[in-house]
């Protein structure tokens, strides 16, 4: 299994003309069975998703049924076990609690790969690996 990060689904609803070969990839990414991700992540998309600033806006319904229809892939509740665990991975990694967050969702769900562009590529943080789905021109949904 793999865990996508927030900026995997954001790229899918993507209508920016130059993030085309993202949204392009994120799309092949949601449409493989090998994916989950988290509450926090359905959060972020929701929140990103309808913020004024941003050029292609959902409206809440919109981005209410894209939560609704994301929740189709195993998703890791936010629990006291997973925070602790992300605050431990936080100190260890010196990274943000809610990139640790990420990566103790997707320890929770056995994934052992996080797509995101946001982490460092190639990074193993004790067990997860990142891997950027948007670096280069791969274009291989089972990677």
């Amino acid at each position: 299994m793999r865990f996508v990060d927030t900026n995997v689904l954001l790229y899918a609803i993507s209508r920016d003309p130059g993030e085309q070969r993202k949204a392009a990839r994120a799309k092949d990414i949601l449409s493989a069975r090998d994916v989950c991700l988290s509450v926090q992540v359905l959060q972020e998309l929701y929140v990103q998703a309808t913020r004024d600033s941003r050029a292609d806006r959902l409206t809440h319904e919109q981005a209410a049924a894209l939560v609704d229809s994301f929740r189709r892939f195993p998703t890791q509740e936010t629990t006291l076990a997973v925070m602790l665990a992300a605050m431990s991975t936080r100190q260890h990694f010196e990274i943000s609690y809610w990139d640790a967050a990420i990566l103790e969702a997707a320890r929770a769900l056995g994934c052992d790969v996080v797509l995101s562009e946001d982490l460092s590529d190639g990074q193993d943080y004790g067990g997860v690996r990142v891997e950027n789905p948007f670096a280069g021109g791969s274009t291989d949904a089972g990677s």
